[in-house]
């Protein structure tokens, strides 16, 4: 196989191809290639990013029970009550800029404040209107932290 990688590559290339090590072999050949960085190999245990619920390693957490908690579809509740009109709004805001210029442009053409017009300062208001709902989610998801702990706390002690 090294050989005939060589073969099909320039000299310098076929230089740094003797040099490398022999690596695992990749259960993934058709991606495997010279440009990849971490072949795919499933010899170490899984990152925390791919595992599932039942492969999570926190001791004495079993998920089924937590969802059946009342303070578990609590805090779903209480995201929603903040997420769903959190992000209605912020995509209304987004999008009535494009919409009022295209329905109401000698409105947003007004002059508001020097050389500014409606259409710019809407735009720019979205900058800050960005900042402002960031800062209420991270008000906001310290509190879900709080509740989320104490629904785990609760659920290792039953």
């Amino acid at each position: 196989m090294r050989e005939k990688r060589i073969a099909e590559t320039t000299p310098f290339c076929a230089f740094l191809i003797m040099n490398l090590p022999e690596l695992p072999k990749d259960p993934t050949p058709i991606s495997r290639g010279l440009t990849d960085v971490a072949p795919l190999t499933h010899l170490g245990p899984k990152p925390t990013h791919e595992r599932t619920a039942g492969e999570d390693p926190i001791a004495g957490v079993q998920w089924e029970k937590i969802e059946a908690m009342s303070e578990f579809n609590a805090l779903l509740a209480d995201k929603a009550k903040f997420v769903i009109p959190g992000t209605l709004f912020f995509v209304i805001y987004y999008f009535a800029l494009p919409v009022l210029v295209g329905f109401a442009p000698k409105f947003m053409d007004r002059h508001i404040w020097g050389g500014m017009n409606a259409a710019y300062l809407f735009g720019l208001s979205q900058f800050f209107m960005a900042w402002a709902v960031a800062g209420l989610y991270i008000r906001a998801a310290a509190r879900w932290d709080k509740q989320s702990d104490a629904v785990l706390r609760k659920a290792r002690h039953k």
